[in-house]
Order: structure tokens, then C-alpha cells, then sequence
């Protein structure tokens, strides 16, 4: 007879596989048809410079593809030169264990047309023998110009990646690669300011992904090192997401069948909710009350559909105490947009006798429009919780409230003394 604890895993086992389960199900496909079966596979999201000695990372997707011997399909669709492109990550993969192989559908490859390879059969059946597919970085533009027809729907190539991931294969991608996994991804983005300053155009600056995450769920990657946090909540209110992902630079979220969400590599991601964020529509400039971020640290893991966070073996036992902080002073910074700016603001308030922290944005006084910026104003509320590694400096945020306004900058900014 099994155990009350044997009984209670098994049960929560299946409930988040019919969670899972529903989840998928409901998912539209490019080009409008639906997902017929939920994917059994796993996705390895990594979000760009993904450096050959991250063993960590290059390991799990070869494991997860099979191990030893894994035949993983590298499309290198992204990139200005896929043949090396291809061959660079085909190196890499080969060194931690993989058989990996190329496969020749790309916008930017010579003498080819990639209209007739995405759908030629060759190829598909060359697809269908891999058991993991990478796609390289480059313009995530060229990838779904490659994989989707004309009219949106998917090419026999596209189909046959689909049918690779629903049969328990993996998918992963890295920078470019990463963006086609949400249904929605960046296109021809201004920078991140500019995006807040003048908003988001389907077309131009957004355009269809490829959804293998689900319609649920919004992904961008190179997101502690470009700041780009910030061009993540205008898009996800635009097309309705709540939840955004997005993974730092030599960094993976392993996101399995259950949709528990694993951060591996480097560093970590951010996670975004928007289930109770509100904007004044009065106010003429873009801005937010009420959003949720939080930072998910190496190790850590987190349910998209239960939405439980489980934090690295390191941090499980050192749940911060809000009533014994290690700081007091006040936290500010004046780029919130720069270089890990915003994981540092984040690090620095959770663990502090200070309720709230202030980051602003502002352009260049050459700008069009150099008089706008924003105020990032980050508050610990009772649902904020915090977590310190015993082995390293390192924080797991949850749950800080996040509000962005529009602010008017006195010009000129400074003055030469």
C-alpha cells in the first residue's frame, strides 16, 4: 500500500499534467490551426551568448535529447553565414556528447531556395530522425521567414519540428532562437527607451512567433545585460500576456511537459506578472501600477501553471527574515536600463530595512524626445519574499511591486561648471 506522502506526489503529478494538459490544448498554431496534443518534449530557452565551457547548459540539452549519441537537428535558419554558424554549434554539441548534424533551410544559405527545402522531404525526414532540435541566433526574422509560408501556416519542415517536440524531443534555441518561442517576438525593435517613448507596432516592432512555450506565456532574452525588462511589459499589455520570461545571457530556462520552468547556467531570469497591473489611460505616456517582478537565480524553479517557486538547493533553507535585514540605506539608481542594473536594484531592496527602491530611464539630450523619462519605482509588499544563497552572493527575488510613470526632465540636464 502506498504512503499518504507516495499518494500525495502521485496525485499532484497528475493534476499538473492535466493542468499542462489543458493549457496546451488551447494553444493556436501560426497560421491559426489548433495544437493538437500537448508537447511531451522539453524546451532549453537560453538567452544568447551561450559560451562553449558552459558545460551545464551545452550537458542538459544533449541529455535531455538522449544522451550519448543524440541526434539533434541544428537549423541555423537565424544567422548572416548559417554553414558557420552551423558548424560552430555542431562542434559543441559533438564535444559533450551529441551527434549532431546540419540542416540546410536557411533565408541567408547560397545557391538554395529555402521555400522548396522547407517543404522538401528529404529534409523532413532528416528533421523527424533527431530526437532535439537547436536553432542558432542571428535574426529570428530569417526563422520564421524560413519555416512559416506566405499565408502563416507551418511547412512540412515546421511540422515535422513540432511532431519532433510533441513525441518528447527537445527544442532549444539561443538569442534568436530563444524570441521565435512565444507566440508573439520581437521583430525590428528600437531600443528599449525609444519602445517606451513611442510604443509597439505589430509588424514592425513585434510579429508571430512560433508559441512552442504556448500562447501563455511571453519570452525575451538578453534581459539583465540589455535592460530589456522594460520592453517586455509594453508588448505583454498589447497582446494581452500575463506572464513574461525573460532569460539573461549564458543562461537556459529548462521548461518540461509539467511546465515547471529550471534555471540553469550563468545567471537567471525575470519573471513578469501582469495579472493585476493596470495603466491610466488619462496619462498621454506609457505607464503601469501594479505589475509583479521577480527574479528566478540559477537553480531555481517555478510552475507556470500552479505558479509555485521552489528555490536552489543552496537557498532553501535561507529564507530571508523582513524583520532582520542586512542593509538600510535608501536605494536608487539613475540607469535602470544598463548592465544588471535592475537585478542589483532588486538584490539591494529585498534584503533591506528600505520599503522602496527608485531606478529612472532617460535618452540622450539629442533624442527626439529628450525631456521624457520614466520612473521605475520597486516596493516590497506582504507577498514579497526573498532568498540568500549560503554558497555564493546571490539573491532569488519574488514578488515586488512595480510601477512605471512617465517624468519630465529639466533640460538641459546638467550645465558645465
Amino acid at each position: 500500500m502506498k504512503s499518504s506522502s507516495s499518494l500525495y506526489h502521485t496525485f499532484r503529478a497528475a493534476l499538473l499534467f492535466a493542468l499542462a494538459l489543458c493549457s496546451f490544448h488551447a494553444v493556436a498554431a501560426p497560421g491559426g490551426s489548433a495544437i493538437g496534443s500537448a508537447p511531451q518534449g522539453t524546451l532549453v530557452i537560453i538567452g544568447g551568448g551561450l559560451r562553449a565551457d558552459n558545460a551545464e547548459v551545452w550537458q542538459r540539452i544533449v541529455k535531455l535529447s538522449g544522451g550519448p549519441g543524440a541526434r539533434i537537428a541544428v537549423l541555423a535558419s537565424a544567422a548572416m553565414n548559417p554553414e558557420k554558424s552551423g558548424e560552430s554549434i555542431i562542434q559543441k554539441l559533438n564535444q559533450y556528447g551529441a551527434d549532431a548534424f546540419f540542416v540546410p533551410l536557411a533565408v541567408k544559405l547560397p545557391n538554395r531556395d529555402y521555400r522548396k527545402a522547407a517543404e522538401d522531404p528529404a529534409i523532413v525526414t532528416q528533421i523527424k530522425s533527431a530526437s532535439g532540435i537547436y536553432f542558432a541566433g542571428g535574426d529570428q526574422g530569417r526563422i520564421t521567414q524560413a519555416l512559416l509560408r506566405p499565408d502563416g501556416s507551418r511547412t512540412a519542415a515546421l511540422e515535422a519540428i513540432w511532431s519532433v517536440y510533441r513525441n518528447g524531443g527537445v527544442i532549444a534555441g539561443s538569442s534568436a532562437g530563444a524570441a521565435i518561442m512565444s507566440t508573439t517576438m520581437f521583430y525590428d525593435a528600437k531600443p528599449v527607451l525609444d519602445m517606451l517613448k513611442m510604443g509597439v507596432t505589430d509588424g514592425r516592432e513585434i510579429a508571430p512567433g512560433l508559441g512552442f512555450i504556448g500562447s501563455d506565456v511571453f519570452v525575451d532574452q538578453h534581459l539583465l545585460v540589455r535592460g530589456r525588462f522594460a520592453r517586455m511589459i509594453p508588448v505583454m499589455l498589447k497582446k494581452g500576456y500575463h506572464l513574461g520570461l525573460g532569460i539573461d545571457e549564458n543562461s537556459a530556462m529548462v521548461v518540461d511537459a509539467m511546465r515547471d520552468v529550471e534555471v540553469i547556467g550563468y545567471s537567471g531570469a525575470l519573471l513578469i506578472d501582469l495579472s493585476g497591473a493596470i495603466s491610466d489611460r488619462g496619462v498621454k505616456n506609457f505607464n503601469i501600477s501594479n505589475a509583479a517582478i521577480s527574479y528566478l537565480d540559477r537553480g531555481d524553479k517555478f510552475n507556470l501553471v500552479t505558479r509555485v517557486f521552489t528555490p536552489s538547493p543552496d537557498k532553501a533553507d535561507n529564507k530571508l527574515d523582513p524583520n532582520q535585514p542586512d542593509m538600510r540605506e535608501p536605494v536608487f539608481t539613475n540607469d535602470i536600463l544598463g548592465n544588471n542594473a535592475v537585478l542589483d536594484l532588486m538584490g539591494n531592496l529585498i534584503d533591506n530595512a528600505q520599503q522602496e527602491a527608485i531606478g529612472i530611464a532617460f535618452g540622450n539630450p539629442r533624442d527626439p524626445y529628450p525631456d521624457l523619462g520614466f520612473e521605475f519605482r520597486f516596493s516590497k509588499t506582504v507577498n514579497s519574499v526573498g532568498y540568500s544563497s549560503t554558497e555564493a552572493e546571490a539573491y532569488s527575488v519574488l514578488k515586488l511591486r512595480l510601477d512605471i510613470r512617465p517624468i519630465q526632465l529639466r533640460q538641459p540636464l546638467y550645465r558645465y561648471k
